[in-house]
């Protein structure tokens, strides 16, 4: 599995501190919003069940009361691969405000668009030797 982040740092749009992707490892980053914002950004992996899953712990930083997990489980589709990202929120009021405040459907959508693009080229560029 990767173990770092590139792919442009997802595109121009973070800008990663530090980040160490294995059970217990820990990713710090910034996202630069679109009106020039920043956002401090935290991500725990609390499981990984290798090809399986994954868990992650989401928030500001690693002692935020908001922070929500998320499951993404991993199934054979063919010669791809189909993902399934999963989200509980410590309150419906905090899952609701992400979801309009913050567009985090399509933003998940574009996260997970992103992962599929690295992964790929992870794969052709392994397949060239």
């Amino acid at each position: 599995m990767p173990t770092s982040i590139s792919s442009a740092e997802l595109r121009g749009c973070t800008t990663t501190r530090s980040f160490e992707f294995r059970e217990g490892g820990e990713w710090d980053f910034v996202v630069h919003g679109p009106d020039g914002t920043d956002y401090s950004e935290w991500i725990r992996w609390p499981r990984t069940i290798p090809p399986e899953r994954t868990a992650l712990l989401h928030g500001e930083s690693r002692d935020d009361p908001k922070a929500f997990e998320s499951v993404l489980s991993f199934t054979p589709d063919g010669a791809a691969t189909g993902i399934v990202m999963r989200t509980v929120f410590p309150t419906r009021e905090l899952r609701d405000e992400t979801v309009e405040k913050y567009h985090a459907i399509e933003g998940g959508r574009q996260a997970l668009s992103s992962l599929a693009a690295y992964v790929t080229d992870l794969a052709r560029k392994g397949a060239q030797g």
